[in-house]
């Protein structure tokens, strides 16, 4: 029944956004947003070589197929994504230097008539391409990550996620001062590992006594992009619990993110295709409910 109650709830705010054909939604007054949408967010966000590039510059690797242009297809609002692979919130201020061009700051895009923004950010500032790369391992054994980073009786990755903190609450504050009428929403990180068990070595090479650990480590943060959002006044989309069972260990046609080889177009532990559809789901979905609190 629930099920079915959002889903008639989506579609009556779907309408009433075409319907309305324009204008701006105070936040303040809880209606869905009905104007400009703008998109901020690292490569989880810009979903790279799930399909054909957006935009510019195209170091970003911004896809037509990213969770951006479809909920601003569902809808019906007019799209400004600036998403781009390897952001941090650094990226958010000052310009991002890609491989194939620069990307202006993301702040740039927010002005006073932006009615909805998303935010997804956070796993570049604790050092996502860097965890990736020390947590594979050559033998099924031991637990070489959880010690690398736990080395000295301090998680460095635990400290860092408690670091963000601060950080991101001067990106919502700064987000709201350059946008004050819009809706703000913090999208969350999906469930890139298997909910329980020990993982799927050798087809992704993360030893199984590790796996359990950096499971935690993405339950952490996304618990602090949770905190972050309710004390930033914007709108938490929890994109981890649909996502259970579809994980990077499942067969193709059911993983939502890929693992170290990709059996679908994207980006190696990036969502594919089906993980930018869920995403755009749980976004619109997660909308309409707060819309109608």
């Amino acid at each position: 029944m629930r099920r079915t109650w959002r889903s008639m709830l989506v579609g009556c705010v779907v309408t009433g956004l075409v319907l309305a054909g324009g204008g701006v939604a105070s936040a303040q007054e809880g209606g869905p947003p009905t104007g400009p949408y703008v998109a901020l967010g690292d490569s989880y966000t810009s979903a790279p070589l799930t399909g054909t590039n957006a935009g510019s510059p195209i170091g970003c690797l911004r896809s037509v197929t990213n969770y951006p242009h479809l909920v601003a297809e569902r809808l019906g609002v007019p799209l400004t994504d600036v998403s781009c692979s390897g952001a941090t919130t650094d990226g958010f201020r000052t310009a991002q230097r890609t491989n194939a061009g620069t990307n202006p700051p993301q702040f740039s895009a927010l002005t006073r008539d932006t009615a909805l923004v998303t935010i997804g950010i956070g796993g570049n500032d604790i050092g996502f391409a860097e965890i990736v790369r020390t947590c594979l391992s050559a033998l099924p054994v031991g637990t070489p990550c959880r010690d690398r980073y736990t080395a000295g009786g301090t998680d460095q990755l635990r400290a860092r996620i408690a670091a963000l903190g601060p950080t991101l609450a001067r990106v919502l504050r700064e987000v709201h001062r350059r946008a004050p009428e819009a809706r703000v929403a913090l999208v969350g990180y999906p469930s890139v590992l298997p909910a329980s068990g020990f993982g799927c070595y050798p087809a992704v090479p993360i030893a199984p006594g590790d796996v359990a650990y950096l499971r935690g480590i993405l339950t952490e943060l996304n618990t602090r992009l949770e905190r972050s959002a309710a004390a930033g006044d914007a709108t938490w989309v929890d994109t981890a619990g649909p996502s259970v069972g579809h994980d990077f260990c499942q067969a193709p046609g059911v993983k939502w993110v890929e693992g170290l080889v990709p059996t679908a177009p994207a980006y190696p532990f990036h969502p594919n295709a089906a993980g930018s559809e869920a995403t755009s789901r749980a976004v619109v979905e997660t909308l309409a409910d707060a819309a109608a609190e």
